[in-house]
């Protein structure tokens, strides 16, 4: 049980790193990214104007591109692991593009399903443009992207990717229900932290590992980095949700507890106030619940020890990628845990 464990062990991941060896994972990937956005919107050549500004709405540039910066860093890491290969190969940077493509398309679908009005720092596009268009551009945005996927032409990456976007509707249906019992309460939000957002950067990783080596080891490799920084990145982001301000998160805070949702920081202060358990139940929809429940959790252990749960995630991720042969982009990856960690909005 990985909340139960004593925190003696939870090291920070930097040590792995060494100065000299320490190379910033957005600088290495860079070059692999250029023209990111410009080829994704190739991607989405559409007929009406309004779909097309509702798709460069959202594919304006401005994004960390954190998704697709990871696949390219892992293809890297497996082509020199398997054959020395310093390139990328074009199918593997076609996995990037869908992936973020992928994200993108949920973002919209997800902004709709929570009424939500800011996304990065602007209005969402369902307050732009209604719900039944954003609806459509987020269907739009995946049709591309499995266009883009088929012609990739090997049918093992295309459903190693399609189970990403059979994962993300299993997520959200998993976070549109709740359990009753405390300990199945955990494995629901674990679960459904891994299918909505884990899934896609697990899957990606093992895409790209697929094209660039033959060994299944390596594979699985892949699959558990992407599976750790996942969740470990959702955990954070479960955080952030109660430390951050509003102004730097780009997106309204305790918006979690507005959706009636119970993540780590609840589920782990509801030890401590057994009293959350009723607001939980009744997703925090009693005038006064949100308030209260915020307090409680600030008052508890519940950031702490979920910001502990990402760090045991991050070291894993970090245990499994230094199975690969060194190499700037590993230790890239290696020090991309260490900023998931660290990041503040």
């Amino acid at each position: 049980r990985f909340h139960h464990t004593s925190t003696s062990h939870l090291c920070s991941c930097s040590k792995t790193v060494s100065d000299e060896k320490y190379q910033d994972p957005f600088q290495l990937g860079r070059k692999d990214l250029k023209n990111l956005y410009e080829d994704i919107k190739k991607e989405l050549l559409v007929s009406t104007a309004e779909l097309k500004e509702m798709c460069d709405y959202y594919f304006d540039g401005k994004g960390k591109a954190f998704r697709p910066m990871i696949v390219v860093l892992m293809a890297r890491a497996c082509n020199i692991h398997h054959n020395n290969s310093r390139e990328v190969q074009a199918s593997q940077r076609s996995v990037a593009i869908i992936a973020e493509m992928i994200h993108t398309a949920s973002l919209v679908h997800d902004d709709v399903i929570d009424d939500a009005n800011s996304r990065r720092g602007k209005m969402t596009v369902n307050q732009i443009w209604g719900e039944r268009k954003a609806v459509l551009a987020g269907d739009f945005i995946l049709s591309a992207a499995s266009l883009a996927l088929a012609r990739i032409g090997n049918t093992t990456i295309i459903s190693v990717l399609t189970q990403v976007i059979e994962d993300l509707v299993r997520g959200e249906f998993l976070q549109l229900g709740s359990k009753e019992n405390e300990n199945e309460r955990f494995a629901h939000y674990l679960e459904k932290t891994f299918k909505k957002t884990a899934s896609l950067i697990a899957n990606s990783c093992k895409a790209v590992s697929i094209l660039g080596c033959p060994d299944p080891k390596v594979h699985e490799i892949a699959y558990q980095y992407g599976k750790n920084v996942g969740i470990a990145f959702q955990l954070i982001d479960d955080v952030l949700d109660f430390t951050s301000c509003a102004d730097r998160l780009g997106k309204p805070t305790a918006a979690d507890l507005k959706l009636g949702l119970a993540t780590g920081p609840v589920l782990f202060a509801c030890r401590q106030f057994p009293e959350m358990n009723a607001m939980i139940m009744r997703r925090f929809s009693k005038p006064g619940d949100i308030e209260r429940a915020r307090k409680y959790v600030l008052q508890s252990d519940g950031v702490q020890q979920t910001t502990y749960l990402a760090q045991r995630y991050c070291h894993e991720a970090t245990r499994e990628i230094s199975k690969l042969r060194p190499s700037p982009e590993r230790e890239a990856l290696i020090q991309l845990t260490e900023m998931v960690l660290m990041r503040d909005k």
